[in-house]
C-alpha cells in the first residue's frame, strides 16, 4: 500500500465508448440456473474494477488494447457464461443465459503513470 504519508494524486482520464468483446468461436447458447449459494439477494450487485498493465519491453511496437481484446475473445471461448446475461426467472431465480453477447470493454487514458500512483501491493 501507499504510505499514510503519501498526498494523493490528481489526474484526469479519458474513456473511449464502450464496445462489446465477444467469443471468437461459437458457444453453447443454453440457460443455466445459479446455485442457491450464487443467486442470493444480497449478492445481486456489481463490483467495478480497473486493472493497470505496466508497459513491457516484448510489447514494443505492438498495440497492447489489440491484444487484450484478442485475448478476452479467445477466453470468452472458454468461459463462456462470462459473455452472456443474468436473467430472473420464475420466483425471483437467476439464470444465466448464454447468448454469447459478449463482455463491457472500456479503454481509458490517464494523464499520470503508475509509479505516480504508489504500490498498491
Amino acid at each position: 500500500m501507499a504510505s499514510p504519508s503519501a498526498s494523493p494524486v490528481a489526474f484526469s482520464v479519458r474513456r473511449s465508448q464502450p464496445q462489446l468483446i465477444v467469443p471468437v468461436a461459437p458457444t453453447p447458447h443454453e440457460q443455466k440456473q445459479l446455485s442457491d449459494i450464487d443467486d442470493q439477494e444480497g449478492l445481486r450487485f456489481q463490483i467495478p474494477f480497473l486493472i493497470f498493465y505496466r508497459n513491457h519491453p516484448s510489447l514494443k511496437g505492438k498495440d497492447p488494447l489489440s491484444i487484450i481484446r484478442e485475448a478476452l475473445g479467445k477466453a470468452l471461448v472458454f468461459y463462456y457464461p462470462f459473455a452472456c446475461r443474468l436473467i430472473e426467472g420464475p420466483h425471483r431465480k437467476l439464470v444465466v443465459d448464454c447468448t454469447g453477447e459478449g463482455i463491457l470493454f472500456i479503454e481509458a487514458d490517464a494523464d499520470v503513470t503508475i509509479d505516480q500512483l504508489g504500490d498498491t501491493i
